[in-house]
């Protein structure tokens, strides 16, 4: 039964639906609770033949693997689109939410992946950038915090 909710057994990583649900259920309790919740997304990219193409499965396990490992047990991961991967931080302000991001990217900057890879990472706060899981999506998406690629200091960008 696990599996049905999961990406693979033992994994915190959520499939689309159940993200989706839960991300609407913390909602309303952040809105019931007047407390934050930051939402980051990681949109996986690797690179292949001179190209940048959306990652694949195992690739974004990888990177889910690095991010479970960074955060509380009580955030929530989920993969939620092909290449894109949602993190929900609970009672957790922007600040606290790009501290987390920073972390993150430290602990990927320390990983040697199969593959060369770009990952933007984004992320944005109720009820600071919207107000319901589609405006938070949309915001976290369309401003990045951090584009990240390769494994050096030097090819990752803060804006």
């Amino acid at each position: 039964m696990a599996d049905a909710f999961f990406e693979e057994d033992g994994s915190r990583l959520l499939k689309a639906p159940a993200f989706e649900f839960v991300l609407d259920g913390e909602m309303q309790r952040a809105v019931r609770s007047e407390n934050y919740l930051t939402l980051v997304v990681l949109e996986t990219r690797r690179e292949w033949d001179g190209m940048t193409v959306t990652a694949d499965d195992g690739t974004l396990d990888e990177v889910a693997r690095i991010v479970g490992h960074e955060v509380r047990d009580t955030d929530v991961l989920g993969s939620t689109e092909t290449g894109l991967l949602s993190l929900v931080l609970l009672d957790a302000d922007y600040e606290n939410g790009t501290k987390v991001i920073d972390r993150l990217v430290q602990r990927i900057d320390d990983y040697e992946f199969t593959t060369p890879l770009r990952i933007s990472v984004g992320a944005a706060c109720y009820p600071t950038h919207g107000i319901d899981p589609d405006s938070l999506k949309h915001q976290a998406l369309s401003h990045p915090v951090v584009n990240w690629r390769g494994g050096s200091p030097e090819s990752r960008t803060r804006h």
